[in-house]
């Protein structure tokens, strides 16, 4: 496994069709517009995008599935789109209107089958469970309805039950350390990462190119996820590929 390559992945909240988290590039007029800013990226040495609908009312379906079309459109690397996700249905909606992969929650604690039986229909590729944690005491809770909710499953269990039911990639958030810039919450990634033999995507907290470094060499992560470093050009994303690159990590330059 060792020999995969590092994925760096620039994540996009997206709210009614337009990116929340102000981003402040200079060469962008419109910082709000998704299909732009996931241009930017790709054409900057992001791996895979990721869209987050942080509104995903269900009214606004048709705002997000014409976003993703249009992304498609422009972008040639792998799109993962996620929240509000709740049905086979709404899975098929997005990977028809050319979503690489899904993310799903919420909807995934409140009915584990729908892990089982889009990842039997879709193929468990296109299935990436996102899980939301926080250290309670010596262990990790999950946490649903983006982390308003306690749900007091112990995490660890419930990263091997959704590898079970058959889900290809785990987005996991610490959520201690998300906006904090400290870095990735090294603990609980490198825990999941021996458990699991799906890929782990590790999230919340980065500060700096080193802590992309740890999140490999001690998280031992898959793939590396963050927002506002690169949405407010602390640095790039190719300065951090080259860091890695000189720490003898494998990256696609």
């Amino acid at each position: 496994m060792e020999m995969l390559k590092k994925r760096i992945i620039p994540c996009l909240d997206v709210k009614d069709g337009r990116v929340v988290k102000g981003i402040n590039f200079l060469d962008l007029v419109d910082a709000g517009d998704p299909v732009r800013q996931a241009k930017f990226y790709s054409e900057n040495g992001a791996d895979e995008i990721c869209f987050l609908d942080i509104s995903a009312s269900l009214e606004n379906r048709d705002t997000i599935l014409k976003m993703v079309e249009r992304t498609a459109e422009e972008v040639f690397i792998p799109l993962t789109v996620g929240g509000g996700v709740r049905s086979i249905e709404n899975i098929q909606n997005l990977l028809k209107a050319g979503a690489d992969k899904v993310s799903i929650n919420s909807a995934a604690i409140k009915d584990p089958n729908i892990i089982k039986n889009s990842s039997k229909y879709f193929g468990s590729q296109c299935i990436v469970v996102a899980v939301d944690v926080k250290k309670d005491g010596a262990s990790w809770k999950v946490h649903s309805h983006g982390g308003t909710k306690n749900t007091n499953i112990d995490a660890l269990d419930w990263l091997k039950k959704v590898e079970d039911l058959g889900a290809g990639e785990i987005l996991l958030t610490s959520m201690d350390k998300d906006g904090t810039k400290s870095g990735f919450d090294l603990e609980i990634l490198s825990r999941a990462n021996d458990l699991l033999g799906i890929p782990v995507i590790a999230s919340g907290g980065v500060g700096s190119v080193k802590h992309f470094y740890e999140g490999v060499k001690i998280g031992k992560a898959d793939a590396l996820l963050a927002a506002s470093v690169f949405h407010f050009n602390e640095f790039s994303i190719m300065d951090v590929k080259n860091y890695l690159k000189e720490k003898n990590i494998e990256v696609r330059i």
